[in-house]
């Protein structure tokens, strides 16, 4: 992994890093416009609030959270900045031919695989499928299948 050390041209970029991991071009299919109507202002569109608004224009990425692609295995492709939630996202292509967005797992770089199952081996960027709770009976047996009792 390339880190990039740039010469200081202002106090600002004084001890500025680029990681050349990071990609920054979305998936067009992946993204869409939404809509911010805050910035400080009522539903009659008065400001209530001062001092809010303006910030750049930002573009929606949809995460995949549910992980529901069970025992297929997927490629990290690109590692790029989401600026809606102050992380990292990754772009997975998977074997069947989809392609979505994840949250970045920590550790993970371009060209890992991932996949997600109940039967998968131990790694950082894999992701476990538990059973559902209403399968226990009661509250007797998660104790003891979880090792609490």
């Amino acid at each position: 992994m390339a880190i990039h050390l740039y010469k200081t041209s202002t106090p600002s970029t004084r001890n500025g890093v680029v990681d050349s991991q990071v990609k920054s071009n979305p998936r067009n299919n992946l993204i869409y416009g939404q809509h911010r109507c805050g910035k400080g202002r009522n539903a009659r569109g008065i400001i209530t609030a001062g001092h809010r608004g303006g910030g750049h224009k930002r573009l929606y990425r949809k995460i995949d959270f549910r992980r529901n692609e069970k025992d297929i295995y997927g490629r990290i492709v690109t590692i790029e900045y989401d600026p809606n939630r102050n992380a990292y996202i990754c772009l997975i292509h998977y074997g069947d031919g989809e392609k979505r967005y994840i949250l970045h797992p920590r550790g993970a770089i371009i060209g890992d695989t991932i996949v997600y199952g109940t039967e998968v081996p131990t790694r950082s960027s894999y992701c476990f499928w538990y059973t559902s709770p209403s399968k226990f009976k009661a509250d007797t047996d998660f104790p003891k299948i979880y090792g609490l009792s």
